[in-house]
């Protein structure tokens, strides 16, 4: 929480549950009355630390959270069809990212700005 600073976190994806999904909620409960100034949307995806959470109703009062899951995984053969219509889109041309590089030395004061629909590529 202490990285996350006063903007609080954006996304969490979620790959775990079970305790760490609890000690993260506790951490991001707000004890003091505050104005919350953003919404944490946090994505759950896998349970290899438990099935199941206690989640106290502090949590939901005292944070703009939204929780989300991904509705499963769809089957292998859907899997890798979606994925070859990604790469004949992408090959065609049609699929498109833009994207900015960045050095590693600099990603603080990209990160800040405002990306306008770009991703950020990472370069040593």
């Amino acid at each position: 929480m202490r990285e996350a600073g006063n903007s609080g976190f954006q996304v969490v994806i979620d790959y775990v549950w079970g305790r760490p999904a609890e000690a993260f909620l506790a951490a991001a409960t707000r004890k003091e009355f505050a104005v919350i100034t953003s919404e944490t949307r946090f994505v759950q995806v896998g349970e290899s630390a438990g099935p199941t959470i206690l989640l106290p109703a502090a949590v939901m009062r005292s944070t703009a959270l939204t929780i989300l899951g991904t509705a499963g995984i769809p089957p292998h053969n859907i899997l890798v069809d979606a994925l070859q219509q990604v790469m004949a889109h992408a090959a065609s041309g049609e699929l498109r990212v833009e994207t900015e590089r960045v050095r590693l030395t600099d990603i603080e004061n990209a990160w800040q700005r405002d990306q306008q629909g770009r991703r950020l590529v990472i370069t040593p």
